[in-house]
């Protein structure tokens, strides 16, 4: 693959559609804690829920996958639940026990990442597991901020935004268990990457 051809995997709509969903993170978080324009900010999370959907869609169809697009996809994810999770603990909306439990599994994963390196790996392929996880915890905190008032709309917001927090957390550390799965797999049938020192000792 020459120079023009590695450029044009970089700036693909699927990836520009993700840099834009990233840039939508410190957007929500200031949002609600500055402000605290909630109804902006869920509409800031279900633009990132539908671009979430649609640049792998568009990846698909215009056939532009890339390496840079593998990476960004589940890195915006994690920022937007990492940034949610946040944004709702520092409001007094979700226990303290959900704003560790989310970003705990993430850090155990992060830390199997210089293993997988030992094998040629840098990481491993989402799974349907893990975007179901993402797609239950995308849809419960913008329930769970709509939530946050009195009515009828707000206590069914509520209660419909835990059912889907406890799919998404149970399912979260469910695709975490078969990643790490995954990776023991990886080492027992990869055998460790040689560096170019040790090709040419």
């Amino acid at each position: 693959m020459n120079v023009s051809e590695e450029a044009s995997r970089v700036w693909t709509v699927p990836n520009i559609i993700s840099v834009v969903r990233l840039a939508g993170v410190p957007l929500f978080l200031w949002l609600v804690l500055g402000p605290e324009a909630d109804a902006i900010a869920l509409v800031v999370l279900m633009v990132a829920g539908f671009t979430d959907f649609l640049d792998g869609w568009l990846a698909r169809r215009l056939d532009q996958y890339s390496k840079l697009g593998e990476i960004l996809d589940p890195v915006a994810d994690r920022l937007y639940i990492l940034a949610v999770v946040l944004g709702l603990f520092l409001r007094d909306i979700i226990p303290w026990w959900v704003a560790i439990a989310l970003p705990l599994r993430d850090l155990l994963l992060w830390g199997l990442v210089p293993i997988l390196r030992t094998r040629g790996y840098s990481a491993l392929p989402v799974h349907f597991l893990g975007k179901a996880a993402t797609f239950n915890l995308l849809y419960a905190f913008p329930l769970l901020l709509l939530g946050e008032g009195d009515g009828i709309v707000a206590t069914l917001a509520r209660n419909f935004g835990w059912a889907f927090a406890w799919w998404g957390i149970g399912l979260y550390w469910w695709a975490g268990v078969l990643y790490a799965w995954q990776v023991r797999t990886l080492l027992r049938d990869t055998p460790r990457r040689t560096s170019p020192a040790t090709d040419h000792g």
